[in-house]
């Protein structure tokens, strides 16, 4: 016997063979199926109640890390996902002159939110505030509804993103037409238009409604909630070599964000 291989017990296989075999009456699937919804109704309830509890500590946070030089590009550039889609160091220019971040969450249905990001005065484009919306749009079936006690629908534990969410576009008011990033960076689909061969720049992300990196989503949902963690650099998701490559020789002169900064001694796992 091979180094490592542990020996079947004696009837092993006819008890293997037994359990795939279990069955589901009709009268159970649909107790079980009760559950998960009363399970998903009370996740809902204290997802809600998470988010305004937290509200007042991301905005006491908001008013911190404004004070901190480059905070939210650093903490945007550790995220490997991020990073991949700022690799231009034109893109990293540009996010030089970000000053806050905020995600504000729809209020009656938190997994749609909008990201704004706020700009200082910069060569590159005269908006101060760039938005992007995921906006919940209530299905047909929503119509009617009757709210339970903690405000839940049914359509609610029915949520489909791709049914019920719209996404918005921003156009960027460029200083320069001919050196517009989403215009010298575009972005490349591959043969699946939900699939990116190349991202370009990150100010795609706004001038595009599709979003198939879920990019905003990882912006809402991963970054924005530990972003001190991972401006200290203590989440897993950092640059990798293969995505800290500038594709762009003639970009190698411009600023870089500095992304020295104090690491703590122990990461995440």
């Amino acid at each position: 016997m091979a180094k490592g291989t542990k020996r079947a017990s004696p009837g092993a296989e006819e008890e293997k063979s037994g359990l795939s075999n279990a069955e589901l009456g009709e009268e159970d699937a649909q107790k079980l199926t009760e559950i998960q919804r009363d399970l998903a109704r009370v996740e809902l309830v204290l997802e809600r109640q998470a988010q305004a509890t937290l509200r007042p500590v991301y905005e006491k946070r908001r008013a911190v890390v404004r004070t901190i030089p480059n905070f939210w590009p650093v903490a945007l550039m550790n995220h490997s996902l991020f990073a991949y889609h700022a690799q231009h160091s034109a893109d990293q220019t540009a996010l030089n002159y970000l000053e806050d971040l905020w995600v504000e969450k729809d209020p009656n249905e938190h997994r749609c939110f909008t990201i704004e990001f706020y700009f200082k005065e910069n060569p590159l484009f005269s908006d101060t505030v760039l938005k992007k919306e995921y906006k919940f749009v209530k299905p047909p079936a929503a119509e009617n509804e009757v709210a339970d006690e903690n405000g839940i629908t049914p359509s609610m534990l029915d949520f489909s993103w791709e049914r019920d969410v719209e996404v918005s576009t921003t156009k960027i008011n460029w200083k320069d037409a001919d050196k517009a990033l989403t215009k010298v960076y575009p972005r490349k689909v591959g043969e699946d238009e939900d699939d990116i061969a190349d991202p370009g720049s990150f100010f795609n992300f706004f001038e595009h409604r599709a979003d198939p990196s879920e990019i905003g989503v990882v912006i809402a949902n991963e970054i924005f909630p530990e972003a001190i963690e991972y401006f200290l650099g203590n989440v897993d998701g950092e640059i990798t070599d293969s995505e800290d490559e500038d594709d762009d020789d003639d970009d190698d002169d411009a600023e870089e964000i500095d992304l020295e900064k104090p690491r703590s001694k122990k990461r995440k796992v």
